[in-house]
């Protein structure tokens, strides 16, 4: 397996011989110095290149990155619409192991690239002077945001609302159903609401990282463990079990950053968890007559 430091000096190489590529950058988790390094972690690279045609004509200008296990071309794809505009993109396993998400970008566009981004980014070349201004790596984007009372009310809101489609998706036994609300909607934002019970006790100004994997650190042993065991979704006795345990995670802590920040706490807390009640002790009292 290529070490990191040869796999970049293999990206840049290229792109310093090539006179289609103006630039080079580096994104994502390799520009954070908050993220741990690990042999998991992409390559993220840009170039900023004159010609996009030349190089979307052919994939074997990709060979000189090594052997490939397998490649994605997103832009490429019928079944999943592009959504890079004139960008165009390469995401390539390779044989050793490393991972590549390579983006090629019209070097028109540098100034929306840098606009628009999220700010980690490095800049590993620049023969043309593209960039005017300092350019340093920073997560501040992803950094936990304090919300408005607005913001509090509709993460409850949205919450409660959702979670009666979870029972009705398990009164139906529409099992795919419930656990599709359960997954996309109403746990995502118990994830929001405990992420900003977090910063409410150790402040706005760091991330717990995508798809909240950094959120253990911050959370009693007890209650990651609680929210780790709504995840067991193998039948409806669980899934009832999952659905009880996240009203009792997010009413906690919806409460805590409620008392925090000044909030008024919902009052459909009270009112959808005697709903819910009542169509399972209907659902168990039916259940004794069959």
């Amino acid at each position: 397996m290529r070490n990191e430091q040869q796999f970049m000096d293999l990206l840049v190489d290229f792109a310093v011989n090539d006179p289609r590529i103006r630039m080079v950058t580096l994104e994502g988790s390799r520009t954070n110095a908050n993220i741990p390094r690990d042999a998991f972690q992409d390559f993220d690279i840009s170039y900023f290149v004159t010609d996009m045609d030349s190089f979307k004509a052919s994939d074997e200008w990709l060979n000189v990155f090594g052997k490939r296990l397998m490649m994605q071309k997103p832009e490429d794809m019928e079944l999943f619409p592009p959504e890079l505009g004139n960008w165009f993109s390469y995401i390539i396993l390779f044989e050793d192991g490393l991972k590549l998400d390579l983006t090629l970008i019209p070097v028109g566009e540098t100034g929306d690239y840098f606009e628009n981004g999220d700010g980690l980014v490095e800049v590993l070349l620049d023969k043309d002077g593209l960039v005017k201004h300092d350019v340093s790596a920073s997560d501040r984007q992803y950094w936990i945001q304090k919300p408005t009372a607005r913001e509090f009310d509709d993460c409850c809101n949205e919450f409660w609302m959702v979670s009666t489609y979870v029972v009705k998706g398990l009164a139906r036994k529409e099992i795919l159903f419930a656990i599709d609300h359960l997954n996309e909607i109403a746990r995502p934002n118990l994830l929001r609401m405990v992420s900003w019970q977090i910063g409410t006790e150790k402040g706005f100004s760091f991330s717990v990282g995508k798809n909240y994997k950094f959120i253990d650190r911050y959370l009693p042993p007890e209650d990651w463990e609680k929210l780790l065991s709504t995840y067991a979704e193998h039948g409806y006795a669980s899934m009832w079990q999952s659905l009880s345990i996240c009203y009792e995670l997010f009413r906690k802590y919806s409460k805590m950053v409620a008392a925090s920040l000044g909030y008024d706490y919902p009052d459909y807390d009270a009112a959808i968890t005697g709903y819910t009640e009542r169509i399972l002790q209907n659902l168990t009292l039916h259940d004794k007559d069959r």
